[in-house]
């Protein structure tokens, strides 16, 4: 093969399959919507540890997803080619939280409707999943519950602390409670009454109690 025939190449038609400004305006679009999703996910993350990388993946996912099919929709030989390539893909992060899975399609659904020219349907969808998705995450159902891991020394010592509780507290209910001789150990779902933890300090000095922990639960529960 010669240098002229390199330049010669159908390889050099591909350039101009797709326009400059064609690529500008769906990248610049796609990082407009990967922005505003990962701005939604800060606002609606409710988990433990809050991870700024799978933020700008989501950025990033939809300005790829937009990238690969740009490239596909303007040939029809690559679009084939593309299939196969990304069906060999094997992702093997683990996804903590069941709402990621849903800004992770997001993500990729978005970066699709704009690569096929379908604009105002990836603005406007996107802007009323976003506005959904703040209304209903974010609601509360009521009064956040909070676990209570109690240690203290026999029933008489119990019962005084439960009857403590039930007066200060809205809700106190017995989920696990274990025995030994000469200790008692209860995990109690507890409902403040407007947030105030004090209470726990007075437990903790009440005769016979030897520890009290409270710790917020943030799982999913039936009220």
């Amino acid at each position: 093969m010669t240098f002229q025939d390199i330049f010669k190449s159908s390889f050099l038609e591909n350039v101009t399959s797709v326009s400059p400004l064609d690529m500008v305006l769906a990248l610049v679009l796609a990082f407009g919507v990967g922005l505003f999703i990962f701005l939604v996910y800060q606002k609606t993350y409710q988990g433990v540890m809050y991870s700024s990388s799978f933020g700008v993946t989501l950025v990033a996912l939809t300005m790829i997803t937009t990238l690969v099919i740009l490239a596909v929709t303007s040939n029809v030989v690559l679009s084939l080619g593309m299939v196969g390539a990304l069906s060999i893909v094997r992702f093997r992060t683990a996804i903590k939280e069941p709402l990621d899975i849903a800004f992770l399609f997001w993500s990729i659904a978005a970066g699709i409707v704009l690569a096929a020219g379908m604009i105002p349907l990836a603005v406007i969808g996107s802007v009323a999943i976003g506005v959904i998705l703040l209304v209903f995450v974010n609601r509360k159902s009521g009064v956040d519950p909070y676990i209570l891991v109690l240690r203290c020394a026999g029933h008489g010592t119990e019962l005084r602390a439960r009857q403590y509780l039930e007066e200060r507290t809205q809700r106190c209910v017995v989920k696990s409670k274990s025995a030994v001789h000469g200790s008692v150990e209860l995990n109690l779902e507890l409902r403040l009454k407007d947030g105030d933890t004090d209470f726990v300090n007075a437990l903790s000095e009440m005769a016979g109690v030897d520890s009290a922990v409270l710790v917020s639960y943030s799982g999913d529960y039936m009220g």
